[in-house]
């Protein structure tokens, strides 16, 4: 179901948002567990990641398989832990499965793929950025072609009927990262689905200013991205990516929208929760160890101090 903001009561905000705390600790769990992996990336899209899988997608562990259910791609599929988390938490595999991250033989591969876990709902095989927007974009397609009505003509060649759209029944999602933008393929999709006006589709930004070689604007400069984004017929909601009702009201304005694709520019903290990994571009591809898993660890069961002791 998906939940307009009207409908995201103040209990069901708190709800969230300590589902996706939850899901920030085992991150950091799974992480020390591997001891290898990607941490900044994940802890910050834990917010839009439990809006999307408990308020937004149309999707369920009960209809993971439905050919009517939403696509979700995630491009940057090097931010999987979150994936995996959010997965685990929301029913769809054993909680203690997440320890297997980048084990031998596990399904939770270091990036996400469909190929070693078809069971759950992983629509592409991640790895080289760029490309999930590409299959995004061809879902998208899909969509509208399986549901879009035909021009039918009479033995006289003239059109009988009016040709029209009529809204698909499942939407596609495309995770990114701001970083993976610097990719020219992504460009290319891009343009071709403002040119469609594929409304079908809405893809999440994650913009946190961070890639492995340091900070964006310093590595490739992307702004104006807003403005990159308009001019390939695109419409552009810009959000605090850790405020989950604004999330979800963006979510719910693209799934609405009757003209083009949107993009959600989701502002986000890298390494959000855990003091000395917010906004460290070092904590990019970089997992804790022992001592580092401690202290985020009781950082985040106090909420930053917030709450006296990290067993309430």
């Amino acid at each position: 179901m998906v939940y307009n903001v009207s409908m995201l009561t103040d209990k069901r905000l708190i709800e969230l948002e300590k589902t996706a705390n939850q899901i920030r600790e085992d991150i950091i769990e799974m992480l020390l567990a591997a001891k290898s992996g990607h941490s900044a990336g994940p802890l910050g899209m834990a917010d839009v990641f439990t809006a999307l899988y408990y308020e937004i997608a149309k999707i369920t562990p009960e209809t993971r398989d439905a050919p009517d259910r939403d696509r979700v791609v995630l491009s940057n599929a090097h931010i999987c832990p979150v994936l995996y988390a959010t997965l685990a938490n929301r029913g769809y595999l054993p909680r203690e499965e997440l320890k297997t991250l980048r084990k031998l033989g596990t399904r939770l591969q270091g990036h996400s793929n469909s190929h070693f876990s078809p069971d759950l709902p992983i629509e592409t095989s991640g790895g080289p950025l760029g490309q999930g927007i590409s299959q995004a974009v061809g879902m998208a397609l899909a969509a509208r072609h399986n549901y879009e009505s035909r021009i039918t003509n009479d033995e006289s060649g003239r059109v009988r009927g009016t040709r029209y759209v009529v809204p698909s029944v499942w939407h596609t999602w495309c995770l990114m990262g701001d970083g993976e933008l610097d990719e020219g393929q992504c460009w290319e999709a891009f343009m071709l689905a403002g040119k469609l006006n594929l409304r079908e589709l809405t893809v999440f930004i994650d913009r946190n200013n961070i890639q492995i070689d340091g900070f964006t604007e310093n590595v490739m400069p992307l702004e104006p991205l807003a403005d990159r984004f308009k001019s390939y017929n695109w419409s552009v909601i810009e959000v605090d990516g850790h405020n989950i009702r604004e999330v979800v009201d963006a979510a719910n304005r693209a799934r609405s929208t009757a003209e083009n694709p949107t993009v959600i520019i989701c502002h986000t903290i890298p390494g959000k929760g855990v003091d000395f990994m917010e906004n460290k571009f070092e904590w990019h591809g970089k997992a804790p160890n022992a001592d580092e898993a401690r202290v985020a660890l009781a950082e985040l069961r106090t909420l930053g101090g917030q709450i006296t002791s990290e067993h309430e």
